[in-house]
C-alpha cells in the first residue's frame, strides 16, 4: 500500500540523536491513522548516522534512508526527501529531537480542515534569547512585512505540506527557510499551530549568527521572486528609466547653463553623474528586456503555465 504520509527529515551528525527520533517515530506512526514511510536523508555526515540509518531501515520496514555522498546543505538533503517520497502529504522535521514527532498528527489533523501547508510555530522557543530567538523573531518579521505572508515561526522545519503545493518547487541554496513564501506563489492556503519544543539534548546547532547576512540576500531573492519573476522589466526598467531620466535633466541643465550663460561646464561633477546615470539607465533598461526574454523563453520552452488551478467545477 502506497504511503499517504511522507516524513521528511534531514540529517547531519545526528548519531546521537537518531535512535531516540526512530523509537519516537515508531510510537506515533500508528496515531497517524494512515499509512506512512520516513525518510531521512544523510546530508554527508562525518560520524557514525550513516552506519546507523544502514541498520535501522533493515529494522524499521517504514524507514527508507538516503545517504548523500557529501555534504550539500538543509535545502538539497529536503529535495532529497521530497523527491523519493511517496506520500500525498509531506511532513518536514528536524533530527535533532528538539522538534518532537507527538506534533505530527495535530498538523495532518489542521491540514485535514482545507489547508495546504500547516507550519509549526514554536511558541515556548528552548534556545538562547541573544544568539536565536531574538534575531529569528526579527527575521521573522521583516520576512512577514516584505512578502506578505505571515507566520511567526518561519525557522521551524517542522511543517506538513500537501504534495501538489510543494512538488517541483526550486529549494536550492539555502532556500528552505522561505518554503511557505515559495508555496504561497503557488495560491497555497497557510496556517500554524504551536507546538512543542524541546533543548537540544546530543551534538551542537548548526546555525549561528553568520547566516543572517545569507537569509537576508534570500529575502531580497524572495522579493524579487514574489514581484517581478514574470515581469522583471517593470523593475530593471522602471529604475533604469528613472535614471536615464535624472541624468538627461542633468545635461540639459548643464548645456543651458553653457549655452545661455556661457559658464564653463567640464570641470564640473555633475556633469560626470550626468553622464553616468544616463549609461545607467540604459544598461538596466537592456538588462531588463534581456531578462525579460528570458522568462518568455523559460515558460514557452519548457511548457510551464504561469497560472496554477485549483480545481476544475463543470
Amino acid at each position: 500500500m502506497e504511503p499517504y504520509v511522507s516524513i521528511v527529515i534531514p540529517a547531519y551528525n545526528e548519531e546521537e540523536n537518531l535512535p531516540l527520533l526512530l523509537e519516537k517515530l515508531g510510537q506515533v506512526l500508528p496515531k497517524i491513522g494512515k499509512p506512512a514511510e520516513v525518510i531521512i536523508v544523510d546530508d554527508g555526515s562525518r560520524d557514525a548516522t550513516p552506519d546507523i540509518l544502514r541498520e535501522a531501515s533493515r529494522r524499521y520496514p517504514w524507514l527508507k534512508a538516503i545517504i548523500l555522498r557529501r555534504n550539500f546543505g538543509q535545502s538539497a538533503a529536503l529535495t532529497a526527501g521530497i523527491d523519493h517520497a511517496k506520500g500525498q502529504v509531506l511532513v518536514m522535521m528536524d533530527a535533532d529531537l528538539q522538534n518532537d514527532p507527538e506534533d505530527i498528527p495535530r498538523l495532518l489533523a489542521k491540514l485535514e480542515e482545507g489547508y495546504d501547508v500547516v507550519s509549526g510555530w514554536r511558541k515556548d522557543r528552548k534556545d538562547p534569547f541573544l544568539s536565536r530567538k531574538l534575531p529569528s523573531r526579527i527575521a521573522n518579521w521583516l520576512i512577514g512585512k516584505i512578502t506578505g505572508v505571515k507566520i511567526h515561526d518561519y525557522g521551524c522545519t517542522l511543517k506538513a505540506y500537501r504534495r501538489e503545493v510543494i512538488q517541483g518547487i526550486p529549494i536550492y541554496g539555502e532556500l528552505h527557510r522561505f518554503i511557505p513564501v515559495l508555496v504561497d506563489f503557488r495560491g497555497a492556503r497557510i496556517t500554524e499551530i504551536p507546538v512543542k519544543h524541546h533543548p537540544r539534548r546530543f551534538g551542537k546547532s548548526k546555525y549561528g549568527l553568520s547566516r543572517t547576512y545569507r537569509v537576508l540576500l534570500d529575502l531580497l531573492l524572495m522579493f524579487f521572486f514574489q514581484r517581478f519573476a514574470t515581469r522583471p522589466l517593470h523593475l530593471f526598467g522602471f529604475t533604469g528609466g528613472f535614471m536615464f531620466a535624472a541624468g538627461f535633466l542633468i545635461e540639459l541643465y548643464l548645456s543651458a547653463l553653457k549655452i545661455l550663460y556661457g559658464q564653463e561646464i567640464g570641470h564640473r561633477p555633475l556633469l560626470i553623474l550626468g553622464v553616468l546615470l544616463i549609461i545607467t539607465g540604459i544598461n538596466l533598461i537592456g538588462t531588463g528586456l534581456l531578462a525579460e526574454l528570458i522568462i518568455r523563453t523559460y515558460y514557452e520552452s519548457s511548457g510551464r503555465k504561469i497560472y496554477l488551478i485549483r480545481e476544475i467545477v463543470a
